[in-house]
């Protein structure tokens, strides 16, 4: 049997792009944003950006190949090693965000699965608010992950791949529950579907809100700068990976779309979701508890059974999105660090930085992003009182810096395709011509997402604040990965 016949088959290949890029907090915070109308938008997002950018990442990943063979390598082949680097160091920045976003976050589960409901706002102790008492419990988090995770994690994470089981099980949940419930009401949806992208969220009813949101549909399709390691384990690569990238993108955007019109079956904004207590952290658990309550009042239980099940359907959620999410994080406090470290030459970094423990982890490196993510933590939470106002731009900072680093790959690809004398195995796009264009439309969308997403609290009135959140990731690791790569110019000259 050849190597091409033993590889994945179309199904299994489905199957991992699924799991990778697939995720039910998605949906809720779409609806959440656009109501039905960002059925429109992922469905525009899978044609124009899923598809042709995993064809991109699946040729990169096919030519260029080897043990550190990873967005530096791509990078550096097609544009050059100092653009490799900054677009690296990008990249790296973009898990510092989420580590920033997630470890406040990740108390919102916490405290859903004990109690049935988001308790994060109501929280307060020695004086402090609820957002400076989360940003507190967030660098705790943060400490004690780093700790247990330079000891090695693999225990950790075989238990909360469980977390994963039950976030995947939420989908079941909501087809079959709102399923029962549109039966019950015979038919009637509790949002009424009427004016598509017209958004039930006041924040995103004007032409730039609209815009502002596709960065979130982008956001929906991250995670696939990993599938293009997978064309070389590929059963026949050249018909069945650009297969596999299409049936997926229409599997996931269906799914999307499915799920989103499954939440108006139960919620409807106005009454559910237009409180102050709702916002871009708790929106998952607001819309479960809704789900349940809404379950237990078709199937005629009383308004306290009916709330109490709200409340066990929340506990759910909360307890397998706090395993997902701890999962997730014992994995990203040192996955990027050590690709970043490893992938990179060994001279950018100070000595201590590049030594590995008995554990084979960069243990003092991951000591140093710890304090990045601490401080970076104490200022967002002791800098906005509001904690609605807090989980909203940690959303969208994690949402610009984990699709900013797409933008370095997409301009590399065409002088990638330029580039002669490289093994090409796996090719979709043929002509330069066709890899320009494509490669154009895909940069536009998602730079132009992101521009409207950093500018929108600006242009709509409501102050700068949010802006320079969003701005201040990008440039501070900017500058930061630019020095770091003059010092390393500049002692090479010297020795």
């Amino acid at each position: 049997m050849s190597k091409a016949e033993k590889g994945m088959t179309l199904g299994a290949l489905v199957m991992m792009i699924f799991t990778s890029v697939f995720g039910f907090a998605n949906g809720p915070v779409a609806f959440y944003l656009m109501g039905y109308g960002s059925i429109v938008f992922y469905v525009i997002a899978a044609i124009l950006f899923f598809i042709p950018f995993a064809l991109m990442m699946a040729e990169f990943g096919s030519t260029i190949k080897g043990e550190n063979s990873g967005m530096y390598k791509w990078l550096e082949v097609s544009v050059g090693p100092r653009f490799a680097f900054i677009g690296t160091f990008m990249w790296f920045a973009s898990y510092v965000v989420w580590m920033v976003s997630t470890s406040s976050k990740v108390w919102i589960p916490f405290t859903t699965a004990f109690a049935g409901s988001d308790q994060t706002q109501k929280l307060s102790m020695f004086g402090l608010n609820s957002t400076q008492l989360v940003g507190i419990l967030a660098c705790v988090w943060m400490i004690i992950v780093t700790l247990v995770s330079i000891k090695g994690v693999k225990g950790i994470v075989k238990i909360t791949s469980l977390g994963g089981l039950a976030v995947t099980s939420l989908n079941v949940v909501l087809i079959v529950i709102s399923g029962i419930i549109l039966v019950v009401n015979g038919g009637h949806l509790a949002q009424p579907f009427d004016h598509i992208l017209h958004s039930p969220n006041p924040s995103y009813q004007s032409p730039i809100g609209l815009l502002g949101f596709a960065v979130f549909a982008i956001f929906a399709y991250g995670g696939l700068e990993a599938v293009g390691g997978m064309v070389d384990k590929t059963r026949n690569p050249e018909k069945t990976f650009p297969k596999a990238v299409v049936l997926s993108a229409l599997i996931i955007s269906i799914g999307y779309a499915l799920g989103i019109f499954l939440w108006g079956v139960s919620t409807n904004w106005q009454d559910v979701l237009s409180g102050n207590s709702t916002n871009l952290g708790n929106i998952s658990y607001v819309m479960m508890n809704n789900l349940g309550v809404e379950f237990g009042k078709g199937i005629g239980l009383s308004q306290a059974a009916a709330i109490s099940m709200g409340n066990w359907f929340a506990r759910y959620t909360g307890l397998g999105m706090f395993l997902a999410y701890s999962g997730a994080f014992f994995t990203l406090t040192y996955s990027p660090l050590k690709t970043l470290i490893m992938g990179t030459p060994k001279k950018l970094w100070p000595k201590k930085f590049t030594e590995l423990n008995e554990n084979g982890m960069p243990s003092y490196a991951m000591w140093a992003q710890c304090a990045l993510v601490v401080a970076i933590i104490l200022i967002a939470s002791f800098a906005t009182p509001d904690p609605s106002a807090f989980y909203n731009i940690l959303t969208l900072m994690a949402n610009v810096s984990m699709t900013l680093p797409y933008l370095f790959l997409i301009y590399a690809f065409p002088k990638f395709k330029k580039k002669e004398g490289l093994e090409r195995p796996f090719e979709v796009y043929k002509s330069q011509s066709m890899t320009m264009a494509i490669s154009v439309v895909v940069f536009l969308l998602v730079l132009g997402a992101n521009v409207f997403t950093i500018f929108q609290p600006i242009i709509e009135g409501a102050g700068a604040r949010d802006t320079l959140w969003m701005i201040a990731g990008p440039v501070g690791f900017t500058v930061v990965g630019i020095i770091l790569y003059q010092n390393y110019v500049r002692r090479s000259k010297a020795e």
